[in-house]
């Protein structure tokens, strides 16, 4: 049951967004999660996976596949398997979920603001990774980074951010921050969503900071430069 369940998680759309541009993995090639050798991940130890529990192979493998590289997150909780599927399965319920009115864009733009404010290095490059490509915004992240309050954010985008920061920076959480994300068309429903996103991500932010968990460098350019499609690509081969 745990095997199939964690497997469903990671059949959603955050493996498939996660692709790299112009990314090609060879069929039947299989990635180590050790790799690239050398590579800077946490200060933990990573497992080898031929030590790991299967289903936990079988997600880093599918999310390897489809997204092109593996992120170093799925490495540095792999060193307690039992967390590691506790964490991607509350993950998904919070970031994949199909209910309410946020949007993916909307679940990750909370993550980096809140992220930020924690000086989570490896939140604030990875969902700003995933933000630009949800948002099509390539520069819109960058700004919340440096400071929320001066970035381009739309009057609902503001609302959200601000209900988040509330939630980050352990404010006393009273009716006028509802009332701010009602009068952008979000309800209490919604709220508890930008709450728990922020409550998680409190604690995924430290666990970041224990590991010291660092960003995969493909997070970097992830969203920032459009993709060529393949006919305007052979036509200027031509």
């Amino acid at each position: 049951m745990a095997r199939s369940l964690i497997l469903k998680v990671f059949r959603s759309q955050l493996a498939r967004k996660m692709s790299l541009p112009g990314s090609v993995v060879a069929p039947g090639s299989r990635l180590l999660s050790s790799e690239p050798p050398g590579e800077r991940i946490s200060r933990y130890p990573v497992p080898d996976k031929k030590d790991l529990p299967a289903d936990i192979v079988d997600v880093m493998e599918e999310v390897e596949e489809k997204g092109g590289f593996l992120p170093n997150v799925f490495k540095a909780l792999s060193h307690r398997p039992a967390e590691f599927r506790a964490f991607f399965g509350y993950y998904n319920e919070l970031m994949n979920k199909e209910t309410g009115r946020l949007t993916k864009a909307d679940r990750e733009l909370i993550v980096v603001a809140t992220s930020s404010h924690n000086n989570c290095l490896y939140c604030v490059v990875a969902h700003g990774a995933l933000h630009r490509i949800y948002s099509k915004k390539p520069n819109l992240a960058d700004q919340v980074v440096v400071n929320y309050k001066n970035a381009d954010l739309g009057p609902r985008e503001r609302a959200i951010v601000d209900f988040a920061m509330a939630v980050c920076r352990s404010d006393s959480i009273a009716e006028k921050h509802f009332e701010a994300l009602e009068e952008v068309g979000l309800d209490r429903e919604d709220a508890w969503d930008i709450a728990a996103i922020a409550a998680f991500f409190a604690m995924s932010n430290r666990l970041a900071h224990l590991t010291d968990m660092r960003p995969n460098n493909e997070f970097y350019n992830l969203g920032r430069i459009p993709r060529v499609k393949n006919k305007a690509k052979n036509e200027g081969e031509k």
